[in-house]
């Protein structure tokens, strides 16, 4: 019998900020409490984030978001609008929402190594003048997720470096992953084919809007 693994030591907040050190007085001095212009051109440039939520229990979620770029609108300097755009229906970041209105975004642009780092507030929407903001392709999103702007900087791109996301040659790995077919077979145990699921997958994301 394998024997129990014992939990690693938790460290406290004081003994991660003596091992880290403190950071440089540039760096606290590029925490915003607003979007200025330079992050308004990121933002309208990105076609990509991570949402991060928390439930009341401190239960934390972290979903991809995506779409065109600038699908998140900039409603003004510390008011952002995302769009909910079809998915799984399984609804976290909204759940967590109503119960912790926390929230924190990444946004990343495809061959930029810096990112945007967003904290603050969140509530949904289904106010007609901002989802008519969001209309693409002739469709009008059911909701949006309103954004109150606590924090907002720039993170480095030492990540995004050391990862080679955007090397064309790490996209060799997708061959070494299971398709999504496999995963879901091997989870779901449903009888059906990873075959099967991976058309049904590829029909799915024909229905983006």
């Amino acid at each position: 019998m394998t024997p129990a693994r014992t939990r690693p030591r938790p460290l406290s907040p004081e003994e991660v900020r003596a091992r880290l050190g403190e950071p440089d007085a540039m760096v606290k001095d590029k925490i915003l409490d607003h979007i200025d212009d330079q992050f308004r051109i990121l933002i309208a440039h990105s076609p990509f984030l991570t949402m991060a939520t928390a439930d009341a229990r401190g239960r934390a979620d972290c979903s991809p978001r995506g779409d065109y770029p600038g699908f998140v609108k900039v409603l003004d300097e510390r008011t952002l609008a995302i769009p909910d755009r079809p998915g799984n229906r399984i609804a976290d970041s909204f759940r967590n929402l109503a119960e912790n209105d926390g929230i924190g975004l990444l946004f990343l642009v495809p061959g930029v190594r810096e990112t945007l780092r967003v904290n603050g507030r969140a509530y949904p929407t289904d106010d007609p003048e901002v989802l008519a903001r969001m209309q693409i392709e002739g469709r009008t999103p059911e909701l949006a997720i309103i954004v109150e702007v606590a924090e907002a900087y720039g993170h480095c791109g030492r990540a995004l470096i050391r990862s080679r996301l955007w090397d064309p040659a790490s996209q060799a790995l997708a061959e070494e992953v299971p398709s999504a077919g496999e995963m879901y077979a091997a989870q779901i145990g449903a009888g059906i084919t990873p075959q099967q699921l991976d058309h049904a997958l590829e029909d799915s994301y024909r229905k983006l809007y």
